[in-house]
C-alpha cells in the first residue's frame, strides 16, 4: 500500500476574498497586475482574491452593488475599502456609517467574515478629518470586524509613493498596500 503526505496546507482550501473598494483598490493610473489586490492574489496561496473595486466608488455606491457581488463570488471573507470619495465630498459620517454598517451586515449574513479598511482624508479637513478616521474604528468594533485602520500607512507621506496627484500609490509602493492586507487577513480571527 502506498501512502501519500500532502505538504503542510497543501488540502487547506482557498479563502476566497471579494474586494470591494475604490480607485485605490482599482489600480487607478496602473496595470490592473501592479495594483495591490492582484499582487496579494499572486503572492498567497492562501486566499484567492476578486476585485469588485471601481474608481471613484462611494459607500453608496459598495451598498448597492455588495448583493450581486457577494451572490457572484460567495467569499469567506469581503475587505470593504470605501469611504475615502465620501469623505472628500464631506459625506455625513452617520450616512457613511449606515452605508459601511449596511455592507458589513450584507457579508455577515452571506457567512463572510469582513475586514474594515480605515481610510484618512487631509488635515486641511480638520476636525473632520480625525472624526472620519476614528469612525472606522468605531464601526469595527461595533460591528465585530477585522479592522486594517490606515491603509496608507506604510506609504507615510513620502512624495515618492504618490502619482501626481498626490492621492494614488504609485506602482512601487503596491507591494507595502499587499503586504499589510495579507498581514491583516491572516489576523482575522477564525470563523465562528
Amino acid at each position: 500500500m502506498l501512502l501519500i503526505l500532502a505538504a503542510p496546507g497543501a488540502l487547506a482550501r482557498e479563502l476566497k476574498v471579494l474586494v470591494m473598494g475604490d480607485s485605490l483598490s482599482a489600480a487607478y493610473g496602473l496595470r490592473a497586475e501592479q495594483g495591490w489586490v492582484a499582487l496579494a492574489d499572486a503572492k498567497s496561496g492562501r486566499y484567492a482574491f476578486h476585485n469588485a473595486s471601481i474608481s471613484g466608488e462611494t459607500s453608496a455606491g459598495g451598498r448597492s452593488r455588495i448583493g450581486a457581488e457577494l451572490e457572484r463570488v460567495r467569499p469567506d471573507i469581503v475587505i470593504i475599502e470605501l469611504g475615502a470619495n465620501d469623505g472628500l465630498r464631506g459625506l455625513p459620517l452617520q450616512q457613511l456609517g449606515a452605508n459601511l454598517g449596511w455592507m458589513i451586515g450584507a457579508s455577515k449574513a452571506a457567512g463572510a467574515r469582513v475586514l474594515l479598511v480605515g481610510m484618512q482624508l487631509p488635515p486641511n479637513f480638520g476636525r473632520y478629518a480625525s472624526d472620519f478616521e476614528r469612525s472606522y474604528l468605531l464601526i469595527s468594533q461595533r460591528l465585530q470586524t477585522g479592522l486594517l485602520p490606515r491603509f496608507l500607512a506604510p506609504l507615510g507621506t513620502e512624495r515618492k509613493w504618490f502619482q501626481a496627484d498626490n492621492l494614488h500609490p504609485v506602482a512601487e509602493a503596491q507591494p507595502l498596500l499587499a503586504a499589510q492586507v495579507l498581514q491583516a487577513l491572516d489576523g482575522l480571527p477564525p470563523p465562528r
